[in-house]
Formats: structure tokens, C-alpha cells, sequence
């Protein structure tokens, strides 16, 4: 889909947002996780965002609800934000934020693979299978190396972190086309709050919502929590979710190549994460295979 020449600076100011504000998330969650539980953050960073928008809309727009695909949209809210983030916010708990944000990066990756097999049902070109291997190679190197990176670490967190990254790749293909430009702000209400009675649900069963003592968390949790719940859910997931009205699937993940690179200088300057050699080649190979993806020809039939 070619944009409208009319929407081309509104995609600019969309690709940007979301450029800089996911790339600042994964600093975001470290310092909320200091004094909250994974799952109880991110149940209440998405009832925050869903609910301030849910007032706005049945003030100003309640129109936009009508004729809603309330069943993809269902099944989006479960995929991006209840296994996408919540998977991810819990997996940063054992792994550095900027590999967190280095391995979600081969989204693209994974959104073109997905696509071939089970949606669109196309092959793609020769440049962009080069590119999935170059960039599943990277995250190789990343998976095979962690320890290295981030001292100890557990299978669980890197198997629940690649399960994110599926998770958030699908639901990026069930969102695709679902809602028009008029119904993004509704249509992004129904996924964070669908999102959150999971997550509400998760973080029951994990023991998150017991753990939770409100006089107990940090202030700078609290700035951080709301932070999220406004700028890295209510605006930059708005902003993502109409650039799938308005540019191709492929082109509205390209933050991935922006996100992990100031995720990783973020993370090196405030909490003092390691930038080793095993890291660099992984930046280099998903951002090249990311890139090749991102910028392929015609896909053949």
C-alpha cells in the first residue's frame, strides 16, 4: 500500500514517534521492574493507557465503535499486547534491555516468514530469504552467546522473549488492514483493554497482584509505569497501528532498526550493560537482514 501524498508527513511524525519512544521503553521497564512485578506492571501500564482512551472516545468519538471486527481485534489485543509485551516485560527480568530490544528487532524477520507461510502465502524474493537468514543468524548469535552478555542466564527468559517476538509478529499480521484510519483510536481501545484482562489474569496466576505492595514501590517506578502507560502504549501503539492503515506491514516495523540501537546505548550509559564484541556482530547481522527484508523487491508468486 502506497500512501496517500496527503498522509506522507503524518507518516513521517508516526515512524518517528515510534522510533524513539520504543527505543526508550526497555530502559522504562527495567526501572519499573525495581519495585513492581512483570505481569502486574504491564496489566496496569495497558488499564491505564485503554482506559484514559476509552474515556476520550465515548466523549468525543463513540461512533467509532460501530462496525468494529471485534474478533480480530481480539485475538490481536491477546497476540501484541498480552503475550507480545507481557512476555517481553517478564522476560527482562533476566535479560539486559538492549539484548531484550536486540532480539524483539527481528520482528520483520519473523512477520515476513509468517506471512509467506500462513497469510499471504507468497514467496518472497531471493534478497529477502538472504536477509531472514542473515537475521535469524543474529539472533543465533545472541541466544548461543547470552551468558557472555548478560552473565547467568536462564532458558526461560530467552524461550519466553523469542515467544514474544512470534507473538508480537502475528499479531502485527492480524492487525494489518483490520480497522480503518477512523477507527485506529477504538480499534486500539479494544486490544490494550482485551490485552489487559489477560494480563490482569497472568499476573493472578504468577502471584504479581499478592507481591504488589503500592507503598513499597519506588517513585521512579511510578514516572516510569506512567510513562509507559502513556507515551509507549497510548501514543506510540496508536501511532503503529495507523501506520498499518497506511503503509505496508514491512515498513511500519522498520523502528525495529532504530529501537535496539538506542535501547543499547540507553542501557550501556544508565545501567551500565556491556557492549561485547559477540553483541556488535549480532547488531550487525539482524539490522542487515532486518534492512534486507525491510527494503525487498516484488515478491514473486
Amino acid at each position: 500500500m502506497t500512501e496517500e501524498p496527503a498522509n506522507r508527513a503524518g507518516v513521517t511524525l508516526a515512524l518517528a514517534a515510534i522510533y524513539l519512544i520504543w527505543g526508550t521503553t526497555y530502559l522504562a521497564v527495567v526501572i519499573v521492574l525495581r519495585s513492581i512485578p512483570p505481569f502486574a506492571a504491564s496489566a496496569m501500564r495497558y488499564i491505564s493507557g485503554g482506559g484514559l482512551l476509552l474515556i476520550w472516545l465515548l466523549l468525543f468519538r463513540r461512533q467509532a465503535f460501530h462496525g468494529l471486527p471485534l474478533r480480530r481485534l481480539i485475538v490481536a489485543g491477546v497476540l501484541l499486547v498480552a503475550g507480545g509485551n507481557g512476555f517481553a516485560v517478564w522476560a527482562q527480568q533476566g535479560v539486559p534491555s538492549g539484548i531484550a530490544a536486540l532480539l524483539i528487532s527481528s520482528v520483520p524477520v519473523f512477520v515476513l516468514v509468517l506471512n509467506w507461510l500462513f497469510f499471504a502465502r507468497r514467496a518472497p524474493d531471493t534478497r529477502s530469504l538472504i536477509g531472514v537468514l542473515v537475521g535469524l543468524g543474529g539472533v543465533a548469535v545472541i541466544v548461543a552467546h547470552m551468558h557472555t552478555a548478560a552473565g547467568a542466564v536462564r532458558v526461560p527468559y530467552v524461550v519466553a522473549l523469542l515467544g514474544a517476538v512470534l507473538c508480537w509478529s502475528s499479531g502485527t499480521l492480524v492487525s494489518r488492514g483490520v480497522v480503518t484510519a477512523a477507527q485506529v483510536g477504538a480499534g486500539t481501545c479494544v486490544q490494550m483493554l482485551v490485552g489487559a484482562v489477560l494480563l490482569s489474569l497472568m499476573a493472578l496466576v504468577h502471584g504479581d497482584w499478592q507481591r504488589l505492595h503500592p507503598s513499597h514501590v519506588q517513585l521512579g517506578s511510578w514516572i516510569a509505569l506512567a510513562y509507559l502507560s502513556v507515551f509507549g502504549t497510548l501514543v506510540a501503539l496508536s501511532c503503529f497501528l495507523w501506520l498499518l492503515t497506511q503503509v505496508s506491514a514491512q515498513k511500519a516495523t522498520t523502528y525495529a532498526l532504530v529501537n535496539p540501537v538506542v535501547a543499547l546505548l540507553l542501557g550501556a550509559v544508565f545501567l551500565g550493560e556491556k557492549i561485547t564484541a559477540n553483541v556488535l556482530l549480532a547488531v550487525v547481522l539482524i539490522l542487515a537482514g532486518v534492512a534486507l527484508v525491510l527494503f525487498q523487491g516484488k515478491p514473486r508468486s
